[in-house]
């Protein structure tokens, strides 16, 4: 980050802000002009003629039309000279960031009953995709991973501090890259082992599902009490609407048609998962509330950061100054060359 100050001087008794000498220098500057202004009028000559209708009635030359310009370049000298007088610098800025980390698995659900379009015209899972992406976006400084599951589960994207390579992850899941099922407590266990070597303050999982565990190789209570053990917190996020909801079907002979299905979402599994770790249940129903879900859980899992700012200045006197004095030099030489007055 580029600063821009005036420094000043410091005298043996004193010290001038740069901002005194910057307004001082505008004054005079000001009065300089104020003072060519109210003059001109009456004219500079100091020579009178009885009868100058002669000398009105001719045609001005390039000389006596550019004139003024001299006078502008004494005025632009005087402000140069003082901007070099305030002792201009600039600065880069740089800034050592410390942080209590926090490191945070998504455990996404990638089953084909997030096919269902209560969320329309999207379906669960792009609807969740979606605000992910946006809780993506809001952290700074904490390291985020990807677990996608359904009837296994894998690890999508290890935690990682580049959000744009997590985003690109989060982009190409889909439907089909697993069996079908729903592995919750698979999820757990595979987030939980990917947070195990994190050396962060908080760790954090965050469980979004739409369905009741069907895989039975890891208990998802289980799975929750080894993230306890291991001081990882737990937020699940149950998706869907209340009530039968339209899921698509590919049939062969007609092409894609709806069937609705009741929604199945074990609210009270996922109550204890996260009452467990001391984390906190949620219910999306709606889009809206998706979104708000994942903006108190930003809210409750933030990261302290404390900023040292670190600033090296460059001197710029010198280039104002001869810049001044270049003007001032080049007032001189018209003045008494090519716009010099007789008398």
């Amino acid at each position: 980050m580029n600063i821009l100050k005036f420094e000043g001087w410091d005298l043996i008794f004193m010290r001038i802000p740069g901002w005194v000498i910057l307004v001082i220098g505008g004054l005079v500057a000001a009065a300089m002009a104020w003072h060519y202004l109210r003059r001109q009028p009456r004219g500079s000559a100091s020579v009178r003629y009885s009868d100058l209708s002669l000398v009105r009635t001719g045609k001005k030359t390039a000389r006596l039309r550019f004139r003024p310009l001299v006078y502008l370049l004494r005025v632009l000298a005087v402000a140069l000279l003082t901007v070099a007088l305030a002792r201009p610098q600039s600065g880069n800025e740089r800034r050592d960031v410390e942080t209590e980390g926090i490191d945070i698995m998504l455990a996404l659900d990638v089953s084909g009953s997030m096919k269902a379009e209560d969320f329309r015209p999207e379906n669960r899972l792009r609807v969740a995709k979606d605000e992910i992406d946006k809780f993506i976006d809001k952290r700074t400084n904490d390291r985020i991973g990807l677990v996608v599951f359904s009837r296994s589960s894998f690890t999508q994207c290890p935690l990682t501090l580049d959000y744009g390579v997590l985003k690109g992850f989060l982009a190409q899941v889909d439907f089909g890259m697993i069996e079908d099922g729903t592995a919750i407590g698979l999820a757990l266990a595979n987030s939980v082992n990917r947070l195990l070597s994190s050396e962060a303050k908080s760790k954090v999982i965050i469980l979004l599902t739409d369905g009741v565990n069907n895989v039975w190789e890891i208990d998802p209570l289980t799975a929750a009490n080894i993230a306890r053990t291991m001081g990882m917190k737990i937020y699940t996020i149950g998706i869907g609407k209340p009530g039968n909801a339209m899921y698509p079907v590919d049939d062969p002979i007609f092409g894609k048609r709806y069937v609705y299905l009741p929604n199945e979402i074990d609210e009270e599994s996922l109550r204890k998962i996260a009452a467990t770790t001391g984390g906190k249940y949620f219910r999306a129903r709606t889009e809206d509330e998706l979104d708000r879900i994942y903006s108190e859980i930003d809210q409750l899992e933030k990261t302290k950061v404390k900023v040292h700012e670190y600033i090296q200045y460059k001197e710029l006197f010198f280039g104002w100054m001869m810049a001044g004095f270049a003007l001032l030099v080049a007032e001189m030489v018209l003045s008494q060359t090519y716009f010099r007055k007789i008398p």
